[in-house]
């Protein structure tokens, strides 16, 4: 299947949607209000769980840009000079949009939310799980540790944005050498914060609980759904014209590969912490499971081993559906789908154990979409400021499809030359 620039469709109208994130924030703002004040038990505790799966859907998704970008850095790669810009961009989320999306977790819900918040002024007895994680579990830990974690990806993203936009303007060698560092140390850095991180933020919501593959399972989490993300916007772009010089059929079934392979890679660390906690049997970890057994919860158990692993597998097995954007578009608003009902097996159960809590959809929906609108809105106003893709990547020809023959050798060696 070929997608060369005459056979395209002609380009999408996108001027009705130019001000759908403003929509998106004002609808999700009100709803969020709405929930926040309506919520029931303790002030804003539904409302809480809400904004923690959406901002949690969110950080994966920023976290999981970056990393496409600084492994584009590390292996010098040429096919994904096309994506890498808006990679960088995807990652650039993280500060200060998702450092502000974070103030009302870490000022105003944290306490309602995190269990050993509220115990951790008051140890129980015999609470030995809560006593090892002192002081980290405690309220200045958390403020100071979470500080931490946005302070590395500011430095982080910062330089890497820094030097790919100087490259745009000089071509400089250095700025190629500058983003391979900050990658190399940067790489160390991700692994540390993507596994730490959601073991503060989401984990710990059942501190009793632990887990020693949870930082593989997030980290496949986050490749697996910015590579879906990746994939629709070079479809978007490509479709508008604007990315047709550098990405050609190959770039997108690069894109496919990899997505189909972080497909098997997130399903295999999931079954694998599965797997070792059923059969180690001990309680303090099993009970996790047992808890998501009960009830609907038994029916999303079935809904992501299908739809999370089974569905997108079968699709994506065939070669040429990598290229049908027909088909893989709509396997990536799945994986959207999938990923956010991911994050919520994991953090709903803890205050509704019997059943999914389908009444609060509403309230879910407004978290999301006002995050998908300040988010939208903050990542379109970076891209469309700045060139869609690299203009000086030393990869950039390789990119285009351009090919340099090797020029003729001399017959004889030039007077003066050495031996």
């Amino acid at each position: 299947m070929k997608h060369e620039r005459e056979d395209l469709p002609p380009p999408l109208d996108l001027s009705i949607w130019r001000g759908l994130p403003t929509v998106l924030m004002v609808i999700g703002g009100i709803l969020s209000l709405i929930g926040l004040f309506s919520t029931p038990k303790r002030f804003g505790q539904e409302f809480g769980y809400c904004w923690l799966t959406a901002f949690m859907f969110f950080l994966t998704l920023s976290l999981g840009g970056l990393f496409l970008a600084m492994i584009h850095h590390l292996t010098d790669a040429g096919w994904s000079v096309a994506t890498r810009r808006f990679c960088e961009h995807i990652g650039s989320l993280l500060f200060p949009w998702l450092a502000i999306l974070f103030i009302p977790i870490a000022f105003l819900l944290a306490r309602q939310i995190y269990p050993w918040l509220r115990l951790a002024s008051d140890i129980p007895a015999g609470d030995r799980a809560l006593a090892a994680k002192m002081p980290l579990f405690t309220y200045p830990g958390f403020i100071v540790v979470s500080a931490i974690f946005f302070g590395i990806w500011w430095l982080l993203t910062a330089r890497i944005n820094y030097w790919s936009l100087r490259q745009d303007v000089t071509g400089d060698a250095l700025c190629t050498r500058k983003m391979r560092f900050h990658s190399g140390w940067g790489i160390l850095a991700f692994a540390a914060t993507v596994t730490i991180a959601p073991t503060i933020w989401m984990q710990s919501l059942q501190y009793q609980w632990s887990s020693t593959i949870y930082g593989l399972y997030m980290f496949a989490s986050c490749g697996w759904v910015a590579l879906a993300t990746a994939y629709i916007i070079a479809a978007i772009l490509y479709r508008q014209r604007v990315i047709t010089d550098v990405m050609k059929d190959n770039q997108f079934y690069y894109l496919g590969v990899l997505f189909f392979a972080f497909t098997l890679l997130q399903a295999y660390f999931e079954f694998a912490q599965y797997f070792v906690i059923w059969n180690g049997n001990v309680p303090d970890e099993t009970f996790w499971y047992l808890m998501r057994e009960n009830g609907s919860w038994w029916g999303v158990n079935m809904l992501l081993i299908f739809g999370h692993f089974f569905v997108p597998f079968i699709v994506l097995l065939p070669a040429r559906v990598k290229l049908n954007f027909k088909v893989m578009v709509p396997v990536c608003l799945w994986a959207w789908a999938m990923h956010y009902l991911d994050l919520a097996f994991n953090i709903y159960p803890v205050i509704h154990t019997e059943t999914y809590p389908i009444h609060w959809i509403w309230l879910q929906f407004g978290c999301f979409i006002f995050m998908t609108g300040f988010l939208g809105w903050a990542f379109l106003k970076k891209f469309l400021r700045y060139p869609p893709y690299p203009q000086r990547d030393p990869r950039i020809l390789e990119a285009m499809g351009v090919v340099h023959e090797p020029e003729e050798l001399p017959d004889t060696i030039p007077n003066g030359g050495s031996r």
